[in-house]
């Protein structure tokens, strides 16, 4: 199962155009690492607040480009956050990571 819908993001290609498409990988090739930082400092220092607002930008940016693995992982963590009860992560913090390396690599290879 590819990691990225390919439905979605011919979409949002013949909507953003061939240049502009390009420029919202790189932008989100340049976030998503530091969103996934945020996420693992705001878990450290147990600011759910922060927690959730990383976690809903990384869902959001998914969702943009139909990495919907990506984006179910990110709203389950952004819920946690929401509920403060971000001692509850676990190990989804490392599938939230395996899932963004998926999603970049992927996208890195449908840039034109």
């Amino acid at each position: 199962m590819p990691v990225i819908d390919q439905k979605i993001f011919a979409d949002l290609k013949q909507m953003s155009g061939e240049e502009f498409i390009n420029e919202l990988i790189e932008t989100f090739l340049d976030d998503a690492p530091n969103l996934l930082t945020e996420v693992r400092s705001a878990l450290g220092s147990k600011d759910a607040d922060s927690f959730r607002r990383a976690a809903h930008s990384l869902k959001s940016n998914a969702m943009t480009f139909g990495a919907m693995k990506l984006a179910d992982l990110a709203k389950d963590l952004e819920r946690l956050g929401k509920e403060n009860r971000l001692a509850q992560v676990g190990d989804q913090l490392t599938a939230l990571e395996e899932a963004v390396k998926s999603a970049c690599e992927e996208l890195k290879g449908l840039k034109s």
